[in-house]
């Protein structure tokens, strides 16, 4: 029995020894222990959709209103020649009747 415990033995230090040669290149390594720089992506914009709005009225025109003429009447005084009543006016004196056709005519 020892003789298998010593050939299993023998067969596990074989088989390490055979790994070592395998995996035989050498490192050395300097780890400094510094937080990773965290990079935020670019923000992204995303365009609303598209609202219809129906275009504005018109605007509004306020006419005036058309000016009503309320014409004063013009008073003058008039001189017309001939007769009134029972006189004459020549235009530059009262005539009785009389007088009128007494005058001489030029």
């Amino acid at each position: 029995m020892k003789s298998k415990l010593l050939v299993s033995l023998g067969l596990g230090a074989l088989i390490l020894g055979a790994s070592q040669m395998a995996n035989a290149g050498v490192s050395i390594g300097l780890n400094l222990a510094v937080p990773p720089v965290y990079v935020a992506p670019a923000p992204v914009y995303v365009a609303p959709a598209p609202v219809y709005a129906p275009p504005p009225p018109p605007p509004a025109v306020a006419y005036q209103p058309v000016p009503v003429a309320a014409y004063q009447p013009v008073v003058a005084t008039s001189f017309v020649i001939g007769w009134h009543g029972g006189q004459y006016w020549d235009g530059r004196r009262w005539w009785s009747r009389h007088d009128w056709y007494a005058h001489r005519h030029w």
